[in-house]
C-alpha cells in the first residue's frame, strides 16, 4: 500500500456513509442496505466498489447530477408464480437488488426457484452480495446485471456491452461460500478507477481504441470509455485466439437476462445521455434463488460441494506456485486479514469523504488521516 493509505474501521465508515446517505434523501432503513453494501464490498477486498464508489457512484448522482432518485418506488408490474417483473423508477439500485433477491428466495421456498428481473435500476454495488443472500438462506444464488457501454463485441473495436457479471454462489460446508464473482470483461471501470488512483499504467490488451490498438493510461481510458472512442475487452482478450468470443458471448447472455426479459433498455440506451445531456442509466438486473433441498439434502450439498473445492486446491501446483484458490477463498482471506484494521482509504477518496461530510454538515465525524 502507498504511504499516503489511511486505513480506517468498517464500523466508522459504514455509519458515515448510512448518515451521508440519509442527508441527501435516502430514507434510514435503505441508507443502511446501500452502505452496506458498499463496506461489504471492502471488507471482501473488492476496493473498485466499496467506498471507492460512494461519491461518484451514488452521491454525486443524486445531488449533483439528478439523474438517480433518493427514495426507491420499487414497483412489481408482473408476478407469476416462482417469478416476477419489477420497476425500479431509477431509485437506489441496491435497494432495488436486495428486494428483487429477497423476493426471489421467498418464491424459490413455494416453487423449487425463484427468479425476479428488475428494469430501470441504477447501479447495485458487488454482485456476489446477492448471490451471497441466497447462500445464507441455504440456496444456490445467481444474478446478473448489464451496464453502461464498455465492452467491444469480438472483432469490433465499438464500446457496446457493459461489463455485465455473471455470478453464481453455491454453500459449502466451509467458513465461506463459493462465489465467482467478476465482469465478462478482462477488467472493469473500478479496476481502472483503483489503477488511476495508484498512479499504475495498465497492461496492454485491456483497453483498446478506435483503431484496435492497445491503451493503457488509466486517466486518458476513463475519459475514453464515456467518449465512446475506447473499449475494454471481453474475456480472453483481443481477437479469438485467446477466447475472446467466449467472453464476448457471457456478456451477451446477461444483457439479454438484464434487459430484453423484462423490455428494459440494453447497449447504447445505458449511456446516460440523451442529446448531450446526463439522463438515468436504466439498468437492469436479474436474480435466481434455487432451493437445494428440491434436488438433494442441503448438509450433503454442501460436503460434496466443498468436497469438490477442497479437491481442486489440493491438485497439482505449477511450479513455482504454493496456492491454488477456489472463487470466494480470496475475498474470505481479505476479510480476515482486514476484519480489524478496516478498509484502506487512499488520498483520493480522503478527499472525497471529506468533501461529502463538509458539504452534509456531519460535522460529528474526524478521520484518522485529518
Amino acid at each position: 500500500m502507498a504511504d499516503d493509505v489511511c486505513w480506517l474501521k468498517f464500523e466508522l465508515l459504514e455509519r458515515f456513509m448510512t448518515d451521508a446517505f440519509m442527508a441527501i434523501g435516502v430514507p434510514e432503513a435503505d441508507a443502511r442496505v446501500c452502505a452496506d453494501v458498499l463496506v461489504t464490498a471492502d471488507r471482501r477486498g473488492i476496493d473498485s466498489h466499496g467506498v471507492g464508489r460512494f461519491k461518484p457512484f451514488y452521491y454525486d448522482r443524486i445531488v449533483k447530477d439528478r439523474v438517480q432518485q433518493p427514495v426507491t418506488q420499487f414497483e412489481v408490474v408482473r408476478d407469476v408464480l416462482g417469478t416476477a417483473v419489477v420497476d425500479g423508477h431509477h431509485g437506489m439500485g441496491m435497494v432495488i437488488a436486495k428486494r428483487c433477491m429477497d423476493m426471489a428466495i421467498a418464491k424459490a421456498r413455494l416453487h423449487g426457484l425463484g427468479m425476479v428481473v428488475a428494469r430501470n435500476s441504477t447501479h447495485y454495488g458487488i454482485a456476489g452480495y446477492y448471490a451471497k443472500m441466497a447462500c445464507e438462506a441455504g440456496m444456490i444464488g445467481l444474478t446478473g446485471t448489464n451496464a453502461r457501454p464498455s465492452i467491444a463485441p469480438t472483432f469490433g473495436v465499438e464500446n457496446m456491452l457493459g461489463t455485465n457479471p455473471l455470478v453464481f454462489g453455491f454453500p459449502t460446508d466451509e467458513p465461506f461460500p463459493f462465489v465467482n464473482d467478476y465482469a465478462t470483461s478482462v477488467t472493469q471501470r473500478g479496476k481502472i478507477e483503483l489503477y488511476e488512483r495508484e498512479g499504475k499504467a495498465l497492461p496492454p490488451g485491456w483497453v483498446i481504441d478506435r483503431e484496435g490498438r492497445t491503451q493503457t493510461d488509466p486517466t486518458q481510458v476513463l475519459k475514453a470509455l464515456v467518449d465512446g472512442s475506447a473499449a475494454l475487452t471481453p474475456i480472453g482478450g483481443i481477437g479469438e485466439d485467446g477466447g475472446g468470443y467466449k467472453g464476448y458471448g457471457f456478456a451477451t447472455v446477461v444483457e439479454v437476462l438484464s434487459a430484453t426479459l423484462q423490455q428494459g433498455a440494453f447497449l447504447k440506451a445505458l449511456s446516460g445521455f440523451e442529446d448531450g445531456h446526463k439522463v438515468p442509466y436504466r439498468l437492469g438486473h436479474f436474480f435466481l434463488a434455487i432451493d437445494i433441498q428440491c434436488f438433494a439434502d442441503p448438509a450433503a450439498f454442501r460436503k460434496s460441494t466443498g468436497d469438490l473445492l477442497r479437491q481442486l486446491r489440493a491438485s497439482r501446483k505449477a511450479p513455482g506456485q504454493s496456492r491454488i484458490y477456489t472463487c470466494g477463498e480470496k475475498e474470505y482471506l481479505a476479510w480476515l486479514d482486514r476484519k480489524d484494521k478496516g478498509a484502506p482509504v487512499d488520498r483520493t477518496l480522503q478527499k472525497q469523504l471529506i468533501q461529502v461530510r463538509d458539504e452534509t454538515g456531519l460535522k460529528q465525524y474526524r478521520f484518522g488521516f485529518e
